[in-house]
């Protein structure tokens, strides 16, 4: 089966040795997401904002391997402060409401940046 990793040109692809997304036939899995635009953290200090950002990564990173968000089927979400969950919960509810994939949220106790508030990954079924 042929293997396919997808870059965003992120310098830390290469540091550490992951790629945004890699497709192997028709499996789509996307990396751990946050709402970073190269050293620019977006939506600072707003989980609902940073979440509609990571999505939207997710999605771009998705087309590029052939799929789309309607072909997504797991959402992992970690979150740095669990009663934000509303926040975080309305802002995945826009971009899957109708395609309800199965999911967890879970606390963690940091991310590799205090700035960040969640980080997200994604397997799609093409």
């Amino acid at each position: 089966m042929q293997r396919t990793n997808f870059s965003s040109g992120a310098p830390w692809e290469n540091k550490v040795g992951y790629s945004r997304a890699v497709r192997v036939g028709n499996v789509v899995e996307v990396s751990g997401t946050v709402a970073a635009d190269g050293d620019k953290v977006m939506g600072e200090g707003n989980a609902y904002a940073q979440t509609k950002y990571i999505l939207a990564r997710i999605e771009a990173a998705l087309v590029a391997a052939g799929a789309s968000l309607h072909d997504v089927v797991r959402t992992r979400m970690f979150v740095t402060d669990i009663s934000k969950w509303e926040e975080i919960g309305r802002a995945h509810g826009e971009f899957f409401q109708s395609i309800k994939p199965v999911t967890t949220m879970v606390e963690v106790s940091r991310l590799i940046d205090k700035r960040f508030l969640v980080e997200i990954e994604a397997t799609a079924i093409v």
